[in-house]
């Protein structure tokens, strides 16, 4: 099979040359072609969106640019859309991922984008939405209003199926182009949305471009750079330093970088009634994308004095994650994923000569592993791919000190607690540099409108425009109307 990936804007000069990345599923080899352009196309791609989003994206009102984005969700949503049928069939030997998972995980993070979800999503940055249309008052007298970059820059990450999503939408909501890079490692769907948006509303086909380069290729980047007024990027810290190297010292940057998530489950949640539930939503959130997220838990702390003990909880995890494999298969593993695998457990099992209270639960064959490490607290990443480690905790306040040394990469914790448990926590957690708190079960479906690594999703892509009370006091004083 080949698909053609990616988005380019209409009446491109020249013969537009096409890379091929290969995919092969269980069954099926899938090529999928996507646009490679010369550094003139590439010039001419920025000068038309910039142009687009000048004359045409910045004319269009909050509300109207909602319903466009609304009637391609809505769409999508739809099992019938040709454009999501193909999603359903092409996604999993694109990605490895189960068919059933990405057709279920799909429609959960699709629904984060209807119109009502992206309305909350305005009013948590803005307060008031207007700003994005026109000059509103405020408070200390004067006027404000947010403006849009003409032309952001967009680098995103593939290890999580249609993630471009978050930013591509974010963008088009404050009234700015779009050139997007296209993830190697999941190169169709942010393509897709683009062609969607394009149909649903014509006026907007020189607004977006989702295009493809080698990852650093330095030129092509200084090129991009050089003529964007805002850098999104998604990856490996390394990378991302890399990329800032070429960043003009005017231009903003942000990026999104290496995070590490975890969850607690309070001796509270382990009683005969609630143990199961508590233990199924920890399996999930393990594995939902194989914990291939910067939201996926790598380790689970769990309260001594439950009905169901850490070491129990730890055997009850491996029980579901076994089931999940029988209803969600892994993906299959590159030999690098399956080498790592076999390293983290050779350690963890050699430990245990000098840690009697450690076990290591699955068989090396098994799609998974759980490793009970006693009171071994330290929050250490695991080498993911449904590999989770459990650490008894004799009081929540004593996984404190044990993620303190992580702080700068602390993002999302999964928590099972009572109401007094929950706030306390979050007050101690949020202080070490935690910025999502979840409940177990959701950490890898962030709410509309959450904070990105407690930053804002929205805020952070305008710049304020403040009309202050003098000016317009002047003006007042030169109008035709004043004798």
């Amino acid at each position: 099979m080949i698909e053609k990936a990616g988005y380019l804007p209409i009446s491109l000069e020249g013969e537009v040359e096409y890379k091929t990345l290969t995919f092969e599923g269980k069954s099926e080899r899938l090529n999928v072609q996507v646009p490679l352009l010369s550094q003139q196309q590439l010039d001419t791609v920025i000068e038309k969106v910039r142009q687009a989003s000048s004359e045409i994206l910045k004319t269009l009102t909050v509300t109207e640019l909602l319903q466009i984005i609304d009637t391609v969700v809505e769409q999508l949503l739809d099992r019938t859309n040709p454009y999501r049928q193909k999603a359903e069939k092409l996604l999993p030997i694109v990605t490895g991922y189960d068919k059933e998972l990405i057709r279920i995980g799909l429609t959960n993070y699709l629904k984060t984008f209807r119109k009502q979800n992206l309305q909350r999503f305005l009013v948590e940055d803005f307060g008031n939405p207007l700003l994005l249309d026109d000059f509103q008052p405020r408070t200390k007298r004067g006027f404000s209003k947010a403006v849009g970059a003409n032309v952001i820059v967009q680098i995103w990450a593939g290890n999580v199926p249609a993630l471009p999503l978050w930013s591509l939408i974010s963008s088009l909501m404050v009234k700015s182009g779009t050139v997007g890079k296209l993830p190697s490692a999941e190169p169709l769907f942010a393509g897709w949305f683009a062609s969607m948006i394009v149909e649903a509303e014509p006026r907007l086909a020189n607004c977006l471009a989702v295009i493809w380069w080698k990852g650093g290729d330095e030129e092509k980047e200084r090129q991009l750079f050089q003529r964007a007024d805002l850098v999104l990027a998604y990856g490996s810290n390394q990378s991302l330093e890399s990329i800032k190297s070429r960043i003009p010292i005017t231009t903003r940057f942000l990026p999104f970088g290496h995070k590490i998530s975890f969850g607690i489950v309070s001796k509270v949640s382990l009683d005969s009634r609630k143990a199961r539930k508590t233990v199924r939503d920890a399996a999930y959130d393990v594995i939902r994308y194989d914990q291939q997220g910067c939201y996926s838990p790598h380790v689970f702390y769990v309260q001594n004095g439950g009905n169901v003990t850490p070491r129990e909880f730890s055997r009850y995890l491996a029980h579901e994650l076994e089931s999940f494999e029988k209803r969600y298969p892994r993906r299959v593993l590159s030999i690098e994923e399956g080498a790592s695998i076999a390293e983290w457990r050779q350690k963890e099992e050699f430990s245990m000569l000098t840690n009697s209270e450690k076990e290591v639960l699955g068989e090396q064959s098994n799609s998974w592993t759980v490793v009970f490490g006693g009171n071994e607290g330290e929050l250490t990443p695991s080498c993911l791919n449904r590999v989770i480690k459990v650490v008894e905790v004799n009081e929540l306040s004593d996984i404190l000190p044990n993620i303190e040394t992580y702080r700068s990469y602390l993002q999302t914790v999964g928590i099972a607690a009572s109401p007094k448990e929950l706030f306390q926590l979050a007050e101690s957690l949020g202080a070490l540099g935690v910025t999502r708190i979840t409940s177990l079960g959701y950490m890898t479906s962030p709410e509309a409108g959450w904070h990105h690594d407690g930053r804002f999703n929205l805020l952070d892509l305008v710049n304020m425009v403040d009309l202050e009370h003098s000016a317009e006091e002047y003006a007042e004083g030169l109008a035709p109307y004043i004798d």
